[in-house]
């Protein structure tokens, strides 16, 4: 691991989507990869798609971009 990431994607969760946080606050909780380029958008991140496989930006936990949970309902 690349340091302190600002941002962390949580594990996928049973209920669906993970949970997103950036710089130690909730963002909320993404579903797909559009989600978390939303976030990045908010929080003035980069937002490209090299952005989501850069360790010095995001830390992956149970899994990389391509781990989802179910949809919502």
């Amino acid at each position: 691991m690349a340091g302190n990431p600002p941002v962390i994607v949580h594990p996928p969760e049973p209920s669906g989507g993970r949970r997103v946080t950036i710089r130690g606050k909730q963002a909320g909780t993404a579903y797909n990869l559009f989600d978390v380029l939303k976030f990045l958008r908010r929080a003035n991140l980069p937002e490209t798609d090299t952005a989501v496989d850069d360790p010095e930006l995001i830390e992956w936990r149970g899994g990389g971009p391509e781990a989802w949970g179910e949809s919502p309902p």
